[in-house]
């Protein structure tokens, strides 16, 4: 485990989205403070590998350090992509890309952030989901699963992300959080992390989502402890194009999404807003 880190902040950004020539302009506007400055980018930077290779590589050209965790975008084999690899191979292909432009991954050892605000382990992670996170009344996630289909509440990873050579997503799920919590067991002792998942480890954020059924396609219960399992400082994560700061446990959770242009003209925040994770902003 290694890292450095100066005098400058551990900021986070995620679902870039630049499929969207709107977003595509938030991102060529996104400068650092200070040259010491490290980004946390926490999945959904596009759909195509061509688009994540510019996001990222744009990015790691400005920022002392980029740090990557994939979403469900960047998973996706959509048609229109010549890169037609699925599931664990495209996740490996998008490994090779980052490591090519100097952008850690899930499968790089975990930097430790030394500047404002550290030592913290900064653990980029890639957890999926498991459809644990179920509406209220639906013991199994085949009933769940048959409600989304029912009211028409579908997330299009159903079609477009493949879990090869996986059974399913679940099962890919099981064994993503299996050896993820072995790596973060063997942490140094003592040390405070900065857990970065696309999906959020806990439930709780996805009580405010408009279509509860949707959140079988946001985590896993099997996460529900991690911010306090593993002394977590704070926890980044993205996919509700919900921005927001909670806290858990005594935990500050930030979602930092950017999310689609027909959502964040609607705010009152301009799009493209770093949010800084460490050190931490006065609560």
């Amino acid at each position: 485990m290694t890292g450095d880190g100066g005098g400058g902040s551990l900021l986070a950004i995620s679902d870039l989205h630049v499929g969207h020539p709107e977003n595509r302009a938030v991102v060529e506007g996104l400068r650092p403070e200070s040259p010491d400055d490290w980004l946390i980018v926490a999945g959904d930077v596009a759909d195509t590998v061509a688009d994540v290779e510019w996001a990222l590589g744009l990015l790691r050209r400005r920022f002392a350090r980029v740090v990557w965790a994939p979403g469900n975008h960047e998973l996706w084999t959509p048609p229109a992509d010549p890169v037609t690899l699925r599931g664990l191979a495209r996740y490996q292909h998008l490994v090779a890309v980052c490591r090519r432009l100097g952008v850690l991954t899930p499968e790089d050892p975990y930097p430790v952030w030394r500047g404002l605000g550290g030592p913290a382990l900064v653990a980029p992670l890639f957890l999926l989901y498991d459809h644990s996170w179920r509406p209220d009344g639906f013991d199994t996630p085949e009933a769940a699963l048959a409600e989304a289909y029912r009211t028409g509440i579908v997330c299009t990873d159903e079609f477009l992300l493949h879990p090869d050579p996986y059974p399913s997503r679940s099962a890919w799920c099981a064994a993503r959080v299996a050896e993820t919590k072995r790596r973060l067991a063997g942490r140094p002792p003592g040390m405070p992390t900065v857990l970065v998942n696309h999906w959020p480890l806990l439930r709780a954020p996805t009580r405010v989502l408009r279509w509860p059924v949707f959140a079988q396609w946001c985590g896993t219960e099997a996460t529900a402890d991690w911010h306090r399992r593993f002394e977590a400082a704070a926890v980044v994560y993205g996919h509700l194009h919900i921005p927001r700061t909670s806290w858990h446990d005594g935990v500050r959770f930030e979602e930092v999404s950017v999310g689609y242009p027909r959502e964040w003209r609607r705010r009152d925040v301009p799009p493209g807003r770093l949010r800084r994770i460490l050190p931490a902003p006065p609560t």
